[in-house]
């Protein structure tokens, strides 16, 4: 009996042993593993004994990694202390790259699906128009551009040209005549005339220079050509014609002729001009049917101040010329008052613009270069000059331009009258600041205060209000 009671009692003591041990064993899983509470939904009594263990195995290997996550910062916490908290963890996202963390979970639809690195990708290519195409006429824009540059430059050239060899032509035509009646001809303006002849101002206008010759002091030629370097010039010269032209002005020797001023040309060119210039708007008067008058030709004006001078001057060789040349004389001008174009600030002027006797001409060039034609226009000029050196009007003719004069004078005087007493003012009150700080510069009281006596009196008397004495015949 001793030995089966002995046997039993150890049995027992085993089984006491091994249950207590499954007890702690238990204990320390729900308080060690986190997942605990998801045993129950991983066990399914339903679930073949294959199943179970693959989920055991699963949840293991869960727990496993969790465990590893949770010594890492540990470690990293003792190294922290160990290095004085100098290192970082660089592996602390580590677990983002394990598979078996994230096993189970179903991304849905946001996730792209797996590519296969054997097949080729498929690329869809949309249609887009290229920028450059390879059809000239996709350049027509540009073609235009480039065409209107060649055309411009090549016009520039070739204009000029023109214009240089018309210039040529014109001055080696009147050269012999020039040196005639001139000493020198082409002045440059230099001591020594290195380039005696024409000098080109720009592409369209030349200039001549000459003097030593009686009568004037010198004469200038301008010759004012067609803008033909400019495309644009030309394509405006088609809805307005114009024409090339040369302009002559001789400033006569003072007292060589008598006092009048006088014009004659083309009428549009003579309205124009009788605009423009001061002496002709302020001494003469356009001529009412100067055809019947002084036989000039039709289409014709006269700007005439007296009529006698006028008729003196528009003589029977002065008449068959204008006959003769019509279409290439554009305006005849000679004036002793000549003071340029009318200035638009003309009434702010304290003084009357300075005159001086001139002869002025213009002439259009013949279109086919035929200089010859015009030669004799210049023989013109020259009679002209010798004309009015000769020229004397009569007592009765002197006394009107002499009024003339005079009128237009006190016309300028009443119209800066204004101007002229306000400069004066002025100056008068510039005069008082410089004697008051000539007086404050010397530091004498005593002057000082004269001067302020004398300055008080001065603007109690120009307050005052005037009164007239009248002088009262006792009965």
């Amino acid at each position: 009996m001793r030995p089966v009671f002995a046997f039993l009692l150890l049995a027992l003591l085993c089984a006491c042993q091994m249950n207590s041990a499954n007890v702690n064993t238990n204990g320390e899983d729900e308080t060690d593993n986190d997942f605990a509470e998801f045993d129950d939904d991983f066990v399914d009594a339903s679930y073949d004994t294959e199943t179970a263990e693959n989920a055991d195995s699963s949840r293991g290997a869960g727990r496993e990694s969790y465990i590893e996550r949770q010594e890492v910062p540990k470690k990293s916490v003792s190294n922290d202390d160990e290095e004085d908290g100098l290192v970082e963890n660089d592996d602390e996202f580590e677990h983002f790259q394990d598979e078996e963390e994230f096993e189970g979970y179903d991304a849905g639809d946001t996730m792209e699906p797996p590519i296969d690195q054997k097949t080729e990708p498929k690329l869809k290519i949309p249609n887009i128009p290229l920028h450059f195409r390879t059809h000239w006429d996709s350049y027509w824009m540009e073609m235009l551009m480039v065409a209107g540059l060649l055309a411009y430059f090549a016009n520039f050239f070739a204009g000029k040209a023109k214009n240089a060899r018309l210039a040529q032509l014109w001055f080696s035509t009147h050269k012999a005549l020039l040196d005639e009646n001139f000493a020198l001809v082409g002045d440059d303006g230099k001591v020594e005339n290195e380039n005696p002849g024409l000098i080109k101002e720009s592409e369209s206008l030349y200039t001549l220079w000459c003097s030593g010759r009686t009568c004037c002091e010198g004469m200038l030629v301008e010759l004012k050509m067609i803008k033909r370097q400019d495309l644009v010039s030309l394509v405006a010269g088609l809805m307005r014609p114009q024409l090339d032209q040369v302009h002559i002005k001789i400033d006569l020797t003072r007292g060589l002729m008598d006092s009048f001023v006088f014009a004659v040309g083309s009428k549009k060119t003579i309205t124009k001009i009788f605009k423009e210039y001061t002496d002709l708007s302020k001494f003469c008067s356009l001529v009412a049917k100067p055809e019947d008058r002084y036989n000039v030709p039709s289409g014709f004006g006269v700007l005439s101040e007296i009529p006698e001078a006028t008729s003196a001057i528009l003589e029977s060789r002065v008449i068959t010329a204008l006959n003769k040349y019509q279409s290439y004389i554009d305006y005849l001008h000679i004036s002793d008052q000549f003071s340029g174009q009318i200035q638009q600030e003309e009434g702010n002027t304290l003084k009357q613009p300075e005159t001086r006797p001139v002869l002025l001409a213009g002439f259009n060039l013949p279109k086919h270069a035929e200089m010859e034609t015009i030669k004799p226009l210049l023989l013109l000029i020259f009679y002209l000059m010798e004309r009015l050196k000769v020229y004397r009007m009569s007592k009765e003719a002197k006394a009107k331009a002499d009024k003339n004069r005079l009128r237009v004078e006190e016309e300028f005087l009443k119209s800066t009258h204004a101007a002229r007493a306000e400069a004066a003012a002025q100056r008068r009150e510039d005069k008082r600041k410089q004697e008051k700080e000539r007086v404050l510069a010397e530091e004498d009281p005593e002057k000082q205060r004269r001067w302020e006596l004398k300055e008080q009196k001065r603007q109690a008397k120009k307050n005052a209000p005037k009164m007239k004495r009248l002088a009262v015949k006792s009965l």
